[in-house]
């Protein structure tokens, strides 16, 4: 049977959950109300959960300016396309092998908070990183590829940007406030998922992540009468999260394997166990998978059939 195709986001971050979709999808159990995320980040999971009413939320206020954008139709694909490859053009001729022109959308950026070079820059960071500054300043370097947007590339984002404009509902309404206002805002029809930074681990955020965070998360989600789905990280070849024995263990928590690149410390870049914490009963689902990797192309065509078998 064939998969389902994953709509992926124009917008690239460390972190993206794109291959633990199917996962997080097949785990959410149907409610009547709305997807509510108070973590948006690049939205993969939110353009993939199928509802029609959604409440989404990032404290980073260039990933909402830029989806509202496409929502409202002031960012198109055909705009994308024509300002990727002007860009694209000048950055392949500019000064210090294309750094000077990236130099120039990043100061023009800082000041202007453009979100056609926030895909930009969001494209061409150093290692697919996405990090502000205190003053809320882009801060990542150039990758150092001045013909980086080629012209498949460009195809590409141009064609995310389509699939996500086709995706994005009327009736989602996106926030840019603290995940601690829009938690409040669920009832007990909809449903919550939450992918906070990681405690512990490389911030790839807007804004860092502390103990008192995590533990406001968890008053939060104890008290919600919403259905939710947490991400976090269980353990890796180095340490366990700590959050998970102080905070998450009175909820079901569903575990597997996961390997990406995050930050740049050697015990950020390896396999590292994900977990999903929920409220809800999980009975249907294999708890733990770590030990053995599987092959993720597989599985997610696997997980994919079963949701279209059922």
């Amino acid at each position: 049977m064939k998969a389902k195709r994953i709509i992926v986001p124009p917008i690239k971050s460390q972190g993206i959950k794109t291959k633990l979709v199917p996962w997080i999808i097949e785990l959410a159990p149907k409610v009547t109300g709305k997807w509510i995320e108070p973590f948006l980040g690049t939205g993969v999971v939110a353009f993939n959960s199928g509802y029609k009413k959604a409440i989404l939320n990032d404290t980073n206020p260039h990933i909402i300016n830029f989806y509202k954008g496409i929502q409202e139709k002031t960012i198109t694909v055909g705009l994308v396309k024509n300002y990727l490859e002007k860009e694209s053009k000048l950055l392949s001729k500019a000064n210090e092998n294309g750094y000077e022109h990236f130099r120039k959308i990043k100061d023009r950026f800082n000041s202007e908070f453009s979100s056609l070079d926030f895909i930009f820059l969001s494209r061409a960071g150093f290692n697919g990183m996405m990090r502000f500054n205190k003053k809320g300043h882009w801060n990542i370097p150039f990758c150092k590829k001045p013909e980086r947007f080629a012209q498949s590339y460009i195809t590409k984002i141009s064609n995310q940007v389509s699939a996500v404009s086709k995706i994005i509902q009327t009736d989602w309404i996106f926030y840019n406030k603290s995940f601690a206002e829009i938690i409040p805002m669920a009832t007990e029809n909809d449903i919550i998922y939450c992918d906070p930074p990681y405690f512990g681990r490389y911030v790839d955020y807007y804004n860092g992540w502390t103990e008192k965070d995590e533990k406001i998360l968890f008053n939060l989600l104890c008290e919600t009468k919403a259905k939710f789905i947490l991400s976090t990280w269980h353990h890796n070849d180095y340490r366990e999260n700590e959050m998970i024995k102080k905070y998450w263990n009175k909820f079901n928590i569903v575990t597997r394997d996961h390997f990406y690149h995050s930050g740049g410390k050697i015990e950020n870049r390896r396999q590292i166990v994900e977990a999903l914490v929920c409220n809800f009963d999980i009975d249907h689902i294999d708890l733990h998978n770590h030990g053995h990797l599987a092959k993720s192309g597989i599985e997610q065509i696997n997980l994919f059939e079963l949701l279209e078998e059922k």
